[in-house]
């Protein structure tokens, strides 16, 4: 599971800067589309930075718990993290299109980066001696 949170979190950091490319090679042109399209642009793109980091560091201090529902909890909290890019490369490319306030990928994917990283403090906490 460390493998792939670091993998991750490496192709989620290039995914990242390839929707950098993707803004600046836009036609129309960023400027000229309108500011909240502008904006859903950025918040997505900013949240798949932080979708990487969060599995980048998870990936360095990784550590399997032992057998039992400390276990179950973290892996299911890994289940969790890993889900929120792809759930964050569908809101970039989807979600600035989309009529109104709709935002059918980038909020399960907050919830799930949340879940995720409760999960894992929650699996690692344990009881004082």
């Amino acid at each position: 599971m460390q493998l792939c949170h670091r993998l991750a979190g490496v192709l989620v950091v290039v995914g990242f800067l390839l929707t950098g490319v993707y803004m600046r090679t836009h036609d129309p042109a960023m400027p000229l589309l309108p500011d909240v399209v502008r904006m859903l642009y950025r918040s997505r793109h900013i949240y798949l930075l932080f979708a990487g980091l969060l599995n980048l560091v998870l990936g360095a201090y990784w550590a399997a718990r032992p057998p039992g529902w400390r276990r179950i909890v973290q892996l299911t909290g890994s289940a969790l993290l890993l889900l929120a890019p792809v759930l964050l490369a569908a809101a970039f490319f989807r979600e600035p299109g989309l009529p109104g306030m709709d935002r059918t990928f980038s909020l399960p994917a907050i919830e799930s980066m949340l879940a995720g990283s409760l999960c894992h403090a929650v699996s690692g906490w344990r009881r004082a001696s």
